[in-house]
């Protein structure tokens, strides 16, 4: 026992010598005075019904009305949560959840639903994004060839379609999407922005009502091309592209427009008909799949912080919205509560709680509870 105890110790102390030698980690924690703080609530949401159960969740969003929206991926249950469908079933799990679900601010299921045939349009072959407009209508997109976007009532009766598959192609094709992202809305204005996205390199606006074109614009406000880019370095020049996937479109009460550009690890600010302002990099080391997933900008009047969603490092960076200084950095990867596994989308309710949606193997929300 007293050799095993030895040798115990001997690995642990060579293990810290070694860790030692290890390059600190990208997202260094930082907290500045005043920085918002948050805890996670490990008791949100409440349990599902109906031996449901969540795969990848895409899209979390919050509604005027303080509820929280999020869209899933069904197909992306793995085999041993399937036993239940099976005829006859093999175990007791699992029930798919409907691929939409409204929660209660506490984390009740409110009501969820899917796809019905024969109101004129498609399902997303991949669902991703989701956003609820000041009616408390709710706005779906897929990232697979072919999805556009789609509006649906808050009880899922299909309302428009924007972006149409006409088969044209490119960044400025004034009709077909190509993989997009994500959306958000101009109530005021009668405007829908997309982040398009996956197969595009741009930002497009489109007639809320009439579905119409509006504009669209690329990086620095550039007309966009689709060559191809060159892989994110560090070190390099700052791309004149959007990267694949321009993966958030956000807009601030004092009328800008905030686009991630995820893997090129930068936030780019633009006025509403396209004019650039501003960028902000965020964790510019990252490689893989980027820093920059989602972000929202703070509850308060002036916003006066963005929380960017990171999936690449599992955190949450707090920058400020005037400057894009950091002030605080929260997260790391892993399953426990308050650890994200690719956290893919965030949310803000009017309390200032962010909400988060995790993709590959993190199939979960969670909720973080402003404390001060």
């Amino acid at each position: 026992m007293r050799m095993l105890t030895g040798l115990f110790a001997f690995a642990l102390g060579c293990g810290v010598a070694a860790a030692q030698n290890f390059p600190p980690p990208i997202g260094v924690p930082s907290d500045a005075p005043g920085a918002p703080k948050f805890q996670a609530d490990p008791y949100w949401p409440q349990p599902l019904p109906g031996n449901w159960v969540l795969g990848q969740v895409a899209g979390i969003a919050t509604a005027p009305n303080g509820n929280i929206w999020i869209l899933h991926r069904p197909l992306s249950l793995v085999d041993d949560e399937k036993g239940a469908q099976k005829d006859p079933p093999e175990t007791k799990c699992c029930t798919a959840a409907p691929p939409v679900i409204e929660f209660s601010p506490e984390g009740k299921v409110l009501r969820g639903w899917a796809f019905t045939a024969g109101q004129g349009y498609e399902w997303p072959k991949n669902e991703h994004g989701i956003h609820i407009d000041t009616e408390g209508n709710v706005y779906l997109g897929g990232n697979n060839d072919g999805d556009q976007i789609y509006k649906f009532t808050p009880d899922g009766k299909f309302i428009a379609q924007y972006g149409k598959e006409d088969g044209s192609k490119g960044s400025n094709s004034t009709t077909r999407l190509w993989k997009p992202a994500h959306m958000t809305t101009d109530d005021a204005a009668g405007e829908v922005y997309v982040a398009d996205g996956y197969g595009n390199q741009r930002v497009i606006v489109f007639d809320v009502k009439t579905g119409a074109y509006k504009r669209h614009w690329g990086a620095y406000g550039e007309k966009p091309t689709d060559e191809k880019l060159s892989a994110y370095k560090p070190d390099a020049a700052l791309s004149k592209q959007f990267s694949n996937p321009v993966h958030c479109v956000r807009l601030s009460n004092d009328g800008f427009v905030y686009v991630c550009d995820r893997a090129n690890d930068r936030i780019q600010v633009f006025t509403k008909d396209g004019k650039f302002v501003k960028e902000f990099r965020v964790e510019p080391s990252t490689l893989q799949n980027g820093s920059v997933w989602d972000l929202v900008l703070s509850e308060d009047a002036a916003q006066k912080y963005l929380f960017v969603a990171d999936g690449a490092n599992g955190q949450i960076t707090t920058i400020q919205r005037d400057d894009g200084k950091q002030v605080a950095q929260w997260g790391r990867h892993g399953r426990q509560p308050g650890q994200f596994k690719w956290i893919h989308n965030i949310a803000i309710d009017a309390k200032g709680n962010l909400y988060t949606a995790e993709v590959g193997f993190g199939r979960r929300v969670q909720k973080f509870v402003r404390k001060e």
